[in-house]
């Protein structure tokens, strides 16, 4: 079992909670400034619909995308670090194996 998977402590979690919460923020304003060009663009019935199937593709994505479960935690933060939704000092007070996880995971 690997440990630092296993062994959250109660202050770690809220870390790791509070960042997934503002990185779901931030994806958010993203997704509503792409809209808002989006929209303006419009220009058929056709695209309308396309802009239906985006929305719902993109709510599915956002909603398991920032699904808090510790055991795949580490991954979804260093997903939303590559992706420049969270900055590595958002997560300080973290157990430093976790941070070093999250940074090299990160990279790739």
């Amino acid at each position: 079992m690997d440990t630092m998977v296993d062994s959250w402590t109660d202050r770690e979690q809220v870390i790791a909670r509070a960042a997934l919460e503002r990185a779901r923020t931030r994806a958010v304003d993203v997704l509503i400034a792409r809209l808002r060009t989006s929209i303006e663009a419009l220009a058929s019935a056709d695209e309308v619909w396309q802009l239906h199937d985006f929305l719902s593709i993109e709510r599915h994505t956002m909603e398991g995308r920032f699904d808090f479960r510790l055991g795949g935690i580490l991954f979804v933060l260093a997903g939303l670090v590559k992706d420049e939704l969270l900055a590595m000092e958002e997560l300080e007070g973290l157990e430093a194996d976790k941070l070093a996880k999250v940074k090299a995971m990160s990279r790739f």
